[in-house]
């Protein structure tokens, strides 16, 4: 990951160099020149990425640029966290003679600078220009061609059926139809099952088969198409342009139906290229592409959402993995319990039960005894990934390597980073994102903020087919993501490598080791056996260690004595997450990490102290506490970087300063007291996107105690608000909200808005309806009371998400035009609603309804459902509405 580590140097020293320039006092001239030569190490990566896969002299300077890189950071850092703290200096002696250390690093990167000017200027052994010369225009490698699988398919019934029926569909023109999925999904096999079966070759007798691939010419595409259209190709033919031989398929095209396979189209520039060659005005025509982007298929036709293949069922990888064993659907009983764990650790992907169907037919063949190979096979079931890691072939390997490879640069370190996260864990995006921020993968962009363009990697990362989407918001934003364990495997294994040394699993060996060496890490991940790592003191000091992350599936009580181990251990750490290890005290090593950027912290404390105002680079700060009050004394106005603070209490904030620009930085503020909000509080934080506000709200209403709602009409790009009614000990139906403050005072651009425990009455909605952006609507735990709502008109007009929780409510009296743009209605918790009125249906944009312990309200739901089905009667895009009932009546 040479290309992350180059950028993030490079930033890290721009900020020195802009922002604490005293902290480098003696080694100015070093820092600007490795900023220098930074510069043109960026330049050539760049350049470079396609070329440098295939050239061995290219992937070995790039190594050294690794290297040189990482330890010229090591250096400046440490020289920088001695300089800004006095205590730390007898830990880095034992580490780095950090200035003569400085002087060497900035000898060794002026030599590896040499050999990539060496390139640029072309007087040397290579020659850039030529390099990047041969990556364009160079013709294709020898490509092995994927074997079409026609025997022992299994789980493509009701995909095949949903691509027949596009078949068979009448078109205006050349219809193109697109099967997209992750690596090893199996898009080539159900697009060799429509190409052989017998119907569809009755149907098209001219049937085309072509293998795209990433290195491709389309000549040779051209070409190959024209042998299967004419039985005996003219000898001219083989020297005509590619436009000749565009026009040559396109005529031999246009008439009579034709099927043309496409498989594995990579981007949509190789799509423009092979369109030419269609004839666009044949209405018979189908074209049939696969891809594992489905930005791909989107271009290739805007008309039709692609077809997105599913996993496979566990008894459809059941059944797979019998056929690949035992060459039928049968096992014997001894050993199919046994099978079936097997077949479920696959998770699904048809390419994973293949290979591993194939290492057991070879391992432990069927003339073992019985006995002897079910031992085996529970050896294979204990630890299914690591067999699969053995395949001599190296097929699940090789087939996410090619994803990978073609990965821009910007999001390589993204993807493998990836790796860090537990085994089927839900990502949490929000978190995702910003820690990706603080390990510098994402680059600042004119007029588009860090967040953005790190959803933005998100959402190719998603179109490639590498990560999945699990949760969406409500907004229709994505909210956890996953990744197949499969492609997780990959990650660990290419990031873990000693050529890449990106990130590490720590995991306790059967020896009772702990394995890897921290030694040379830089991102550490430990997921289980948490206590007994940190209990071990002391560490053998990580002094490379950057990220240290820790999602363990159970909360872990810190011993006293431990509190300093982690922070103690790895001073240079960029990000911290331990949430699931509880802190008893913060220990003064914690205020040692100065180039900390991202940090979640559990603890039981009440107070945040004022030593955190030390962590000048913090972006991101989470603290979770058992108190549902937190003090904060940390003066985080002045702490220039923080764009985000979250915690689970109620939190009163310190009285900003002076300074005008102190917390202008600030996106995120949550959950905060009512008196905090106050107009110096948001006239400083006057950049808000999100804000939650918990405790007794009536006094943020009445203004009497220095907080005041009036405030949070200085908000003005604020889009996400919560408001918690808190006021514990007592319960909320005692401090119920007499009113909502007019329309007028809330923030003019808020988009989401969250209010629980407030009880009050169905009259105020009337005010919410005239927030003119509003979108999502959350209403949680009686935050609305009454037996009776009657929708008011003239609301609402952009509301699209509309949920209610937990309310006495028995009669809702509304019609659909109080409710023009609703997508989603979701009831939870609402057992005393009798009925949804069944105007509702009659919006034609209501997509979803879901009830969930709303059970007296299901016959009208289903009322609704029907209505909707009725309408699109006759249409071939079908109603396109859900609905959802738990638990269902019985």
């Amino acid at each position: 990951m040479a290309d992350a580590a180059v950028e993030f140097l490079l930033q890290n020293l721009q900020q020195l160099l802009i922002y604490h320039a005293k902290l480098i006092i003696g080694a100015e001239k070093e820092v600007e020149q490795l900023e220098k030569n930074l510069r043109l190490f960026k330049a050539f990566l760049k350049d470079s990425t396609k070329k440098r896969r295939k050239d061995d002299t290219l992937k070995e300077l790039v190594r050294q640029i690794r290297d040189v890189v990482y330890e010229a950071e090591d250096i400046i850092d440490a020289f920088v966290t001695q300089a800004a703290e006095i205590k730390t200096k007898s830990y880095f002696a034992r580490a780095f003679k950090t200035t003569a250390k400085l002087h060497a690093i900035a000898r060794q990167v002026e030599v590896v600078a040499k050999e990539v000017n060496v390139i640029y200027g072309g007087k040397g052994r290579l020659d850039f220009a030529n390099f990047i010369a041969a990556a364009a225009d160079g013709g294709p490698e020898e490509q092995e061609v994927p074997l079409l699988r026609q025997d022992n398919v299994v789980g493509f019934e009701d995909e095949a059926e949903k691509i027949f029926g596009y078949l068979n569909e009448k078109a205006e023109h050349l219809d193109v139809i697109s099967v997209i999925g992750m690596p090893g999904l199996g898009k080539t096999t159900l697009a060799g099952k429509i190409f052989h079966d017998p119907a569809i070759q009755y149907q098209f007798p001219t049937r085309i088969w072509v293998y795209v691939s990433q290195e491709f010419t389309k000549r040779g595409i051209f070409l190959a198409i024209l042998r299967e259209l004419i039985t005996n190709l003219p000898e001219d033919t083989y020297h005509k342009t590619d436009q000749e031989l565009a026009r040559m398929v396109a005529t031999q095209l246009e008439k009579g139906k034709f099927l043309i396979v496409m498989d594995d189209v990579w981007t949509t520039t190789d799509w423009d290229k092979l369109q030419t060659a269609l004839p666009n005005k044949n209405n018979s025509g189908k074209v049939l592409i696969t891809s594992r982007h489905e930005e791909v298929a989107r271009h290739a036709n805007r008309s039709r959402s692609p077809h997105k293949l599913r996993l496979l069922t566990l008894a459809e990888s059941w059944l797979l993995l019998q056929y690949e064993v035992f060459g039928k659907a049968e096992c014997p009983s001894e050993l199919e319990i046994l099978g079936k764990l097997i077949a479920e650790q696959c998770n699904g992907l048809p390419l994973a039960l293949v290979v591993i169907g194939g290492i057991l037919v070879k391992k432990f063949p069927a003339t073992e005894d019985l006995g002897a190979r079910k031992r085996a096979w529970a050896k294979v079931s204990n630890s299914v990934n690591a067999y699969l890691q053995e395949d001599p072939e190296r097929r699940m390997e090789k087939i996410i390597a090619l994803s990978y490879d073609k990965l821009p640069y910007h999001l390589r370190a993204c993807f493998l980073y990836l790796g860090m996260f537990p085994e089927d864990f839900e990502i949490p995006v929000w978190k995702l994102i910003r820690m990706w921020i603080a390990e510098g993968f994402i680059q600042q962009k004119e007029s588009i903020s860090l967040e953005e363009t790190a959803e933005n990697h998100l959402e190719d990362l998603i179109n490639r087919n590498l990560v999945r989407i699990d949760k969406v918001r409500r907004d229709g934003r994505v909210k956890t993501c996953r990744i197949h364990d499969m492609l997780r495997d990959f990650c660990k294994n290419e990031a873990g490598n000693e050529k890449e040394n990106f990130l590490q699993e720590i995991k306790k060996s059967n020896e009772g080791k702990f394995e890897p060496s921290v030694e040379k890490s830089r991102r550490l991940c430990i997921h289980s056996n948490v206590l007994s790592f940190v209990s071990l003191r002391p560490f053998v000091f990580g002094h490379h260690v950057r990220s240290f992350v820790c999602f363990s599936k159970e909360e872990i009580a810190l011993p006293p004595e431990n509190s300093s181990a982690i922070p103690a251990a790895f001073k240079l750490l960029r990000v911290l997450d331990v949430k699931p290890i509880n802190f008893p005290r913060i220990p003064s090593d914690m205020y040692q990490l100065v180039h900390v950027r991202y940090i979640h912290l559990s603890f039981d404390l009440k107070i945040l102290p004022q030593a955190f105002s030390k962590l000048w680079n913090i972006q991101t700060l989470i603290v979770d506490t058992t108190s549902r009050t937190l003090e904060i004394k940390a003066e985080i106005w002045k702490m220039m970087h923080l764009r985000h603070l979250k915690t689970n209490a109620s939190a009163t904030l310190p009285k900003p300063g002076k300074s005008s620009k102190e917390g202008g930085k600030f996106r995120t503020l949550g959950t905060i007291s009512p008196e905090s909000c106050t107009e110096e509080v948001f006239d400083r934080a006057r950049n808000l996107k999100k804000l939650g506000i918990r405790g007794k709200l009536a006094t943020l209403l009445d203004g009497k105690t220095g907080g005041s709602f009036d405030s949070l009409g200085r908000l003005g790009n604020l889009e996400k608000l919560k408001l918690l009614n808190d006021v514990f000990p007592h319960p909320p139906s005692e401090s119920q909200l007499a009113s909502l403050p007019p329309a007028y005072k809330f923030p003019p651009k808020l988009k989401s808005l969250t209010i629980s425990d407030t009880h009050l009455d169905w009259g105020q909605m009337s005010i919410l309806g005239l927030l003119e952006n509003l979108e999502v609507l959350k209403l949680e735990n009686n935050a609305f009371m009454g037996r009776a709502w009657e929708t008011a008109d003239g609301g609402f007009r952009n509301l699209e998400v509309l949920h209610i929780g937990r309310t006495n409510l028995v009669i809702w009296t509304c019609s659909a035009h109080h409710f023009p743009k609703l997508r989603r209605l979701e009831l939870s918790n609402c057992e005393e609603l009798q009925e949804i009125p069944i105007e509702l249906a009659d919006i034609p944009s209501l997509q979803l309804l879901n009830l969930f312990r709303a059970i007296s309200a299901a016959a009208s739901a289903k009322k609704i459902e029907v209505a909707k089905q009725n309408m699109q009667e006759g249409t071939s895009k079908g109603s396109g509405f859900k609905l959802s009932i738990y638990p269902p009546k019985e």
